[in-house]
């Protein structure tokens, strides 16, 4: 029998709209959206990045990125400083610190009770077939 791509594709789209959906309603007890939250991983994750490679790392256009990182900083959760060149340097403040703790410990929450339904075997599998998908 051959595996309806199409459905397959849904099924991906559903799942990640679902997660995406929990996820930015969870996170509003943070005081934050699933994309400041990411946001706040990436300049964790990747200190000394620039903007670009952060906007990347977050799947947004520069611009977009851009226009987030002004909001943060309006709302005091991350700092823009003069790099190298052109180039900005992003840290995250205290408050921006705490928002991405406190979006650790819901995002562990709601990803338990999503994958709920896959026992540990099943989560294995689908994390090596997702990841040979994306080829990373």
């Amino acid at each position: 029998m051959t595996t309806d791509l199409e459905l397959l594709g849904r099924a991906i789209k559903q799942a990640q709209y679902r997660n995406h959906r929990t996820m930015d309603s969870a996170l509003r007890d943070a005081g934050v959206t699933l994309v400041q939250w990411d946001a706040l991983r990436a300049i964790e994750r990747l200190p000394g990045a620039s903007g670009h490679a952060l906007a990347m790392a977050t799947f947004q256009s520069d611009q977009a990125f851009g226009t987030l990182a002004g909001r943060m900083e309006a709302r005091g959760l991350i700092e823009r400083a003069p790099g190298h060149g052109r180039r900005l340097d992003y840290t995250l403040t205290d408050a921006g610190r705490t928002a991405l703790e406190e979006g650790h410990r819901i995002a562990a929450r709601v990803l338990e009770t999503l994958f709920a339904p896959l026992d540990e075997p099943e989560r294995a599998i689908l994390a090596t077939t997702l990841t040979a998908l994306v080829g990373d």
